[in-house]
């Protein structure tokens, strides 16, 4: 095989995900030697640089094995290490009086657990590991109020564990993927850990922008991974009329199984992944792309922010196909997520007491978000959305503006590791553990905002 025919993005990124795209496909078995930097470059028209920054790429991710004067190989993918972007989100310089960069539900707001517990701790659960994976009367319940018919149903652990069962099972070594511009940093960790080519797709105040994914969907990407409501984080919720929009595109466009190495499989239309993070707590409708593509749609709900982080529990329903390969591989794992938790989660969806605090918790939210997203509009700091428990918002320079609240006992997440792309600088900001009767820290990160990075060598 003659590589130069098959490498048409011809930088280090376009290299890598090429040859990776063949690792898959099987077109460059376990044990195929790859040319040498120099000859591949010379072929190429590119610089040596350029390859072997290709090959440090596949290097770590386990796609091939450099032996020295041997040559370099070509092995099975074993994935790189650690979620660099999320340790950006997460690490902080200290502890902070106030930690707005954590994403997570307030939890004075959360449901009490104490009475659905006493109730479902008198029940009896798994008698066998080979009992259902989930509860027969919860998959009736979750069926019942599925934005689509779902050809099947699963409850894993969380909505990040729903993430990585099912990228792991549609996406491949070099395969392209599509997200939104800017995302959720732990999705972009865990699609460099797959190898995956990432293409962003900007996000504008109704949802994913359709020029731009028309343009992605030409590459002849295998998936689509976004979040209908709430976006984490820019706080947006796709509208139902962009959405029909979207879905003609995605209706239109088509992939195939080891796109760009010749492999000549059968074309079909891309998976969207679906990730409803937030929930019952979202104040924006919900609008799935299952109405239009119920076959290529896999759903994703969790329940971690309406009803609690440690309840681990996230429904996955969608294409039968993908669900299937997702419980099928976890039996070879955990097998299910534990049936009292998904017992308590059922009484809970049904448990009036619990309905009306995840109501007033989402009416809260709502309010809390409005009142500061009003006074950084007024002090002329953009900010996206308008749903959610996250705030998006542009800074003049990052490093001035997370410095400044830390020295105020304030933190934030950097905005640097949401994009996909180099961007403007922004902060998201957790709005949602800002209680309504302490809306002057609106002014702070106001203050924070507008703070050019010429002041902050003078601090």
């Amino acid at each position: 095989m003659d590589l130069v025919d098959v490498i048409e993005d011809r930088s280090a990124k376009g290299i890598a995900a090429a040859i990776g795209r063949l690792v898959s496909a099987g077109e460059l078995p376990p044990g195929h030697r790859l040319p040498t930097v120099r000859d591949l470059s010379s072929a190429l028209g590119v610089s040596p640089t350029t390859v072997s920054e290709a090959w440090q790429t596949l290097a770590r991710v386990g796609a091939i094995d450099a032996r020295g004067r041997q040559g370099t190989f070509v092995r099975q993918p074993t994935g790189p290490g650690s979620p660099r972007r999320y340790r950006r989100v997460t690490e902080g310089p200290g502890h902070f009086a106030l930690d707005l960069s954590t994403g997570t539900p307030d939890p004075s707001l959360l449901p009490d657990l104490g009475p659905v517990i006493a109730r479902v701790s008198k029940q009896t659960f798994t008698s066998s590991y080979l009992d259902q994976a989930v509860l027969p009367a919860l998959d009736e319940r979750l069926r019942d109020g599925w934005p689509f018919r779902a050809e099947d149903l699963t409850v894993v652990d969380g909505a990040m564990d729903a993430l990585d069962r099912v990228a792991e099972v549609v996406v491949r070594l070099g395969d392209r993927v599509v997200v939104e511009h800017p995302t959720f940093p732990p999705m972009l960790d865990l699609l460099e850990q797959l190898g995956a080519e990432v293409i962003g797709v900007d996000v504008d105040d109704e949802g994913m922008v359709p020029e731009q994914l028309d343009d992605a969907l030409a590459t002849g990407p295998v998936a689509v991974f976004c979040q209908p409501r709430a976006h984490n984080p820019t706080g947006v919720t796709m509208t139902r009329r962009r959405a029909k929009v979207l879905a003609e595109l995605l209706q239109r466009a088509t992939t195939r199984s080891g796109s760009g190495s010749g492999s000549g499989l059968a074309p079909v239309t891309p998976i969207v992944v679906e990730d409803d993070h937030s929930g019952d707590i979202a104040s924006g409708t919900l609008v799935s792309f299952g109405t239009w593509l119920p076959d290529r749609t896999v759903h994703i709900r969790s329940y971690s922010k309406s009803h609690g982080p440690d309840l681990r529990l996230a429904a996955v329903g969608g294409a039968g196909e993908v669900i299937a390969a997702v419980a099928n591989r976890r039996l070879l794992g955990p097998g299910w997520s534990s049936r009292i938790l998904q017992a308590v989660l059922l009484e809970m969806l049904d448990h009036a007491p619990t309905i009306a605090a995840v109501d007033a918790a989402r009416d809260e939210y709502a309010a809390r978000r409005s009142a500061i997203s009003t006074v950084l509009a007024d002090r002329g700091v953009p900010c996206t959305g308008t749903d959610g428990i996250n705030l998006w918002m542009r800074v003049r320079d990052e490093r001035s503006a997370l410095l400044t609240l830390a020295a105020q006992g304030i933190g934030a997440a950097p905005g640097e590791p949401f994009h996909v792309r180099a961007d403007d600088p922004h902060l998201r900001v957790t709005v949602g553990l800002v209680a309504t009767t302490e809306q002057r820290l609106a002014g702070r990160l106001a203050e924070a905002a507008n703070l050019a990075p010429s002041r902050a060598g003078q601090r």
